[in-house]
C-alpha cells in the first residue's frame, strides 16, 4: 500500500530582531542579578570564614583597652588590632602553638592572658627578660644594676609610694644584697631574678598599673601577640550619649603601637 506522501506545511517566518532582543532581555535580567548576588553573599561569607576561623585564631586579632594602666602609649577607648602570628599563634582546641617568627624582645608591647585568670586579656610593656635581674629604685627601673632608659613612661601619682601586701610574692625570687627592699612598695622592690621562659611585665603609667609588681610573671605560654595599631578610639564620656560616636579620636586612628 503507497504511503501518502506528507502535505507541505506553510513556511515558519523568522522572528524579528527586535523580539529576540526583548526575550534575551527578560531571560537574563532576572537570573544576571540572581548570580550578581549570589556571587557577592559566596565572597562576603568567605570573607566572615577567614576572618574568624582562619585570620583570628592564627593571625590577627582585636583588642580593646579598658584602663589607663599603658597612658599614653595607649589610652581607654583604643582598639588595636593584634598581631598573634609573631610569637606563634595557639591552635584552637589542640592547644599546639605554631612556630614564632620571632621571641619577645625589652620595650616591647605584650598582649598576654593575665596570670591569676588565663581567661583575661592584659596589654604591657616587657621589662624584664628571662634570667634578669630586675628592680626599681625610686620609680626607676634597674636591669642588672643599670637603670633602664624609659621615655614612654608616666608617673600620674609620684608623691607618694604605697606598699602593697600583693609584693609577698617576690620573696622566693628576691637577690639576697645590702640593697635588697626588705619592704617593698610600688617604687622600691627587688632585685628579683626571672625566671627561665617567664618575663617581667610594667605598665607605662607607673602609678596606676596592676602589673607584674604586684602578681607576678608572665609564662612565655601565656604571650598572645603584640599590638600593631589603632584601628579606632574614642573618649568615653558619660555625660554624653553614643560617645563611640561622637567622641572619636581621629587623630588616633591609624597609629602605630610601640
Amino acid at each position: 500500500m503507497d504511503t501518502p506522501s506528507p502535505t507541505p506545511s506553510a513556511p515558519v517566518k523568522p522572528v524579528s530582531d527586535a523580539k529576540r532582543a526583548e526575550a534575551l532581555r527578560a531571560l537574563n535580567s532576572r537570573p544576571w542579578r540572581l548570580r550578581w548576588f549570589s556571587e557577592w553573599a559566596f565572597i562576603v561569607l568567605c570573607a566572615v570564614v577567614v576572618v574568624f576561623f582562619v585570620a583570628r585564631p592564627f593571625f590577627v586579632e582585636a583588642f580593646k583597652i579598658p584602663s589607663g594602666s599603658m597612658e599614653n602609649t595607649l589610652l581607654v577607648g583604643d582598639f588595636l588590632f593584634v598581631n598573634k602570628a609573631v610569637y606563634g599563634a595557639e591552635v584552637p582546641l589542640v592547644h599546639v602553638r605554631l612556630p614564632a617568627l620571632q621571641h619577645p624582645k625589652r620595650g616591647e608591647i605584650l598582649v598576654f592572658e593575665y596570670p591569676p585568670n588565663p581567661e583575661k586579656d592584659y596589654v604591657k610593656r616587657l621589662v624584664g627578660m628571662p634570667g634578669d635581674t630586675v628592680e626599681m629604685r625610686d620609680g626607676t627601673v634597674y636591669i642588672d644594676g643599670a637603670a633602664l632608659v624609659e621615655p614612654y613612661v608616666v608617673h600620674s601619682d609620684p608623691n607618694s609610694d604605697p606598699g602593697e601586701a600583693e609584693f609577698a610574692w617576690q620573696r622566693p625570687f628576691l637577690v639576697r644584697t645590702a640593697e635588697a627592699s626588705t619592704h617593698p612598695s610600688r617604687n622600691n622592690w627587688g632585685p628579683l631574678v626571672v625566671p627561665e621562659g617567664n618575663y617581667f611585665v610594667l605598665g607605662d603609667n607607673r602609678d596606676n598599673s596592676a602589673d607584674s609588681r604586684y602578681w607576678g610573671f608572665v609564662p612565655d605560654s601565656l604571650v598572645r601577640g603584640r599590638p600593631m595599631f589603632v584601628y579606632y578610639s574614642y573618649e568615653p564620656d558619660a555625660t554624653r550619649r553614643a560617645p563611640w560616636l561622637t567622641n572619636v579620636r581621629w587623630s588616633r586612628i591609624g597609629t602605630r603601637v610601640r
